[in-house]
Parts: C-alpha cells; structure tokens; sequence
C-alpha cells in the first residue's frame, strides 16, 4: 500500500522485543495531517511502547519507520524532536527538582544564552495560557511543589511550546487522567483547534467517551497488535469494548452494605484542615465514601491528613480501624522501584506472612499469587522489578497491595488513573464485595461516573467541603454547580 500525499507518519511491521516478552507485533499504523487517532486497548497491549517508537526512545527489532515522507533509519528522541513530533507521557518525563521555566529549557535547546530564564519562563506561560486559561502555575515554582494534576499541565503545556521546531504530530498518552472534567475540557477543547490547524494527534485513554468524541479514527491495539481500525463514527462504546477482548457488566450498581444498615459503626469522622463550617466527612462501616470537585482543592490532602492519624493523632481525625493507601501518583507515592512485583505488593500484609520471627517466602508467595490471578496481573514472573509493568499493571499491584491486606479503611487516591476498562471492571467489582463484607472505603475519583459506585458524595472547593450528596441526589451537573461554588 502506497503511503498517502498527506500522510505524516508511517509504521511498517513494526516489532518491538523485550527479551521474551513480545510488546509489539508487527504494527501497520499511518497518520495524516491534522488527523485525530484514539487509540485504546487493555494495560500491557503495547500503546505506551508505540508512543516510544514514535517518540524516538525504543528502536524497533523489525519494521520501517517513515516520517515526513522520509524513511528514518537512525531515528533517536532528538531527531523525533527536529521533525516536530512530540510526546505526553503518562508517567510524567519532568525534573522535579527543576522549575517549570527550566524544564522548559530542557527541550528546547533554542533557549540559550543570556536572558534564557525570563524567555522560558514567558514561553511556557503564554502556552499554559493558551491551552488552560486560569492555570495558577508560576513558571518560577518547582514541579516537585506542584499537585499531580499541575504536573500534567505543564507537561502538555511543555509539548506545544515552540521555539525552531512547530509540534507537527503529538502522541498524549493518557493526557487527562489527572486532570478534573474542566481542566480536561479545555485541552480537548484546544486539541480540536489544533488538529483543524494541521497537527495530528494519537490520543491513548481508557475513558472510551473521550475517544469516542474526540478521534477521527480509532485504533485498538490487543497483544502487541492492532486489531481494529476504523473512522470513529463506526464504533460506539459496546463495539470498543468488544473488539478491546472485554465485557462490560450493564448490572445496575447495587448499594454497598452500608445503604441497608442504619446502625453501622463510625469508621472515620475527619474535617479538613481549611473548613471554616460545621461539615465533615463521616464514613461508617460498610460505606463507599466519595471525595470530588476540581483537582488539587485538597481532596488529596483529606486523604493524607487521614492516613497520618493512624502514627500521629490530629484534632481533626477520628479513625476505628487500620487503613491503607491506594495512591495515585503511583511515582512518587506508591511503588518501591527497587523492589519485585511480588514484593511490592506484600510489603503491607508482613505481619502475617512471618514465621518464628522471619518472613515466610511461602507464604509470601502465596500471597502474591493469589492477586496475580486475582487481578489478572500481565507479567511472566512476579519477581521482576515493578517497574517492568506498563504503568496500569504498576496501579494493579497497589491495589493488590492495599486489599490484600487486613485494613478496615481503604483510602483511594484517584486510582483509576490510566486504567483499562476491564480492570476497572474487576476493581469495581471487588471494592464493592469488599464493602458487603464490611470494609469501608474513601474514594476521591476525577471521573464522575465512578461517583455513582458511591454511598455518598462530599464535594471540596478550596479546601473546605461545600457540599454533601446522597447518591439519589448525584449528578454530574450538581457536581459540576458545587465544585465552582464561591468562584469569581
């Protein structure tokens, strides 16, 4: 097949090996000027080693690669970066202990000399202006005292900028996963505009409305392959999760066991630092407790403050129980990149896996096993390294963590956060058996459908909770009204 007059970019058999592990198996894929690409597929399909590829930073084991019309046989990240493509990484590529205008500097080679800083610092917040108006990042601030929300702004922020080379193909890999419905809307809202202009886009999500809505084509990738392709309109979301080897469960979302008991137990009582009025968050055995509103008005820090009174107590936190942590910064706050898969997940459950005073490796194993197949884990060998895992598996494991442990309260930190669609479905699944059987769970989620799993609803705004929803009361634009609620 001949490649077309408009096309950009082109992937011929493309194959990509990791030892035995086969993560792309021969990918046929040809983007076009200003053509819009959703690619979606289930963790560990192969999406996030594409975007390498494209990116410059895997060299595949077979296959051509054309870019500009032209072959790339030494392709490298900074050639990628001379022909103007671009990538948003999922695991954010930034040097915390950088500023925004520095990191800035770091892609950007044409910022040199004396006067770079204040050059960086104006190129990066004319585009934060551009694609999130209303930002609130200072380009002087360093990105480690950023909320992972910002983190991501600046990222995309990062990609768009341009000195000597205009962005010609972006591949954003899972860009909105950090950020709220707004902040979310407003990159689409700018990529649409971007993509009339003539720059192509790869968009990789799991949220399949977003790609269902914002992709001219629709690529699905399953072992390493592409196994469908079409124009959007040809797929709706039941065709997506099909052709993607899942099933979606339509069951109507029963109550956890807290909805029927109207004497459960207090499992947490906890008032944000910030609150001025009368209102807390009040979970009780059973309960699946929802923390919503825009990203970085301290749903984040509840959930700590929370999880710090169980070594320290607070004034402001009340807990019966033990507690564990899904983080969703999985980075920063939650794999040990040192460590095995296996061990990663049994660091919290150590207590009951010693024998006369030592760790068990038996039951260690076991233990490891068990959430392997639970929750379907794609590795060959639970003792490579965690950071072997396509960064979904990595957030598999933290739940395994967390649930595979003998706390009462589950504190989950946006965890969905580049997630496939099937293991969504299983999570769901277990969070709420799990709260039949007793345990109580706080769930601060960007996505708002997730809120309708919920028993109740607390809204946050600065800082403080501005609402509070039975779930016969949620909806999106109830959560919408709340969350601006006070803003100018």
């Amino acid at each position: 097949m001949g490649q077309s007059e408009d096309c950009f970019a082109r992937l011929t058999g493309v194959k990509k090996h990791f030892g035995a592990v086969v993560a792309l198996d021969g990918i046929d894929l040809e983007v076009r000027a200003g053509q819009r690409i959703g690619l979606v597929g289930h963790n560990g399909a192969g999406k996030s080693t594409l975007m390498n590829v494209l990116a410059g930073a895997y060299k595949p084991n077979e296959g051509r690669l054309s870019i500009a019309g032209r072959e790339q046989p030494d392709y490298s990240v900074s050639r990628a970066q001379q022909l103007g493509v671009r990538c948003v990484f999922q695991e954010l590529s930034l040097c915390p202990n950088l500023t925004v205008a520095e990191n800035t500097r770091v892609t950007h080679r044409a910022l040199r000399g004396p006067g770079w800083r204040g050059k960086a610092r104006a190129l990066i917040t004319d585009t934060l202006d551009e694609i999130f108006p209303g930002h609130g990042i200072a380009a002087s601030t360093l990105v480690q005292d950023l909320g992972i929300g910002q983190r991501q702004m600046v990222e995309i922020a990062r990609a768009f900028s341009e000195t000597e080379t205009p962005a010609r193909l972006v591949v954003l890999d899972e860009p909105t996963s950090s950020l709220d419905g707004h902040t979310a809307a407003q990159l689409l809202s700018f990529l649409r505009h971007a993509a009339a202009g003539g720059i192509s886009f790869i968009l990789i999500s799991h949220l399949l409305g977003e790609i269902l809505e914002n992709s001219d084509t629709i690529a699905v990738m399953r072992d390493g392959r592409i196994v469908a392709e079409d124009r959007a309109s040809a797929f709706n979301r039941d065709k997506l999760v099909h052709a993607m080897g899942a099933e979606e469960s339509r069951a109507p979302v029963p109550h956890s066991a807290a909805a029927i008991k109207t004497q459960a137990a207090v499992r947490v009582r906890a008032r944000p630092e910030r609150q001025t009025t009368a209102r807390e968050v009040v979970a009780h055995e059973g309960e699946i407790i929802g923390l919503a509103g825009l990203a970085g008005h301290g749903q984040t820090d509840l959930l700590r403050a929370i999880f710090s009174a169980t070594s320290r107590r607070s004034p402001n936190v009340t807990l019966s129980g033990t507690v564990a942590l899904v983080a969703g910064d999985r980075q920063a706050d939650g794999v040990f990149a040192l460590w095995s898969i296996a061990d990663n997940i049994t660091i919290r459950s150590l207590g009951r896996l010693t024998r006369g005073g030592l760790i068990s490796p038996s039951r260690e194993k076991a233990l490891a096993d068990h959430w392997y197949d639970k929750i379907k884990i794609r590795t060959p060998d639970m003792r490579n390294n965690i950071l072997s895992l396509s960064g979904g598996n990595q957030q598999k494991a933290l739940f395994a963590r967390a649930l595979g442990s003998d706390a009462a309260i589950i504190l989950m930190d946006d965890p969905m956060r580049g997630v496939d669609i099937a293991t969504k479905l299983e999570v769901y699944g277990i969070v709420r058996r799990e709260a039949q059987s007793g345990r109580t769970f706080l769930w601060y989620t960007t996505e708002t459908d997730e809120l309708s799993f919920c028993d109740h609803v607390y809204v946050m705004r600065n800082g403080s909770i501005v609402a509070d929803m039975q779930r016969s009361e949620l909806s999106e634009a109830a959560v919408i009204q709340s969350s601006f609620k006070g803003a100018d």
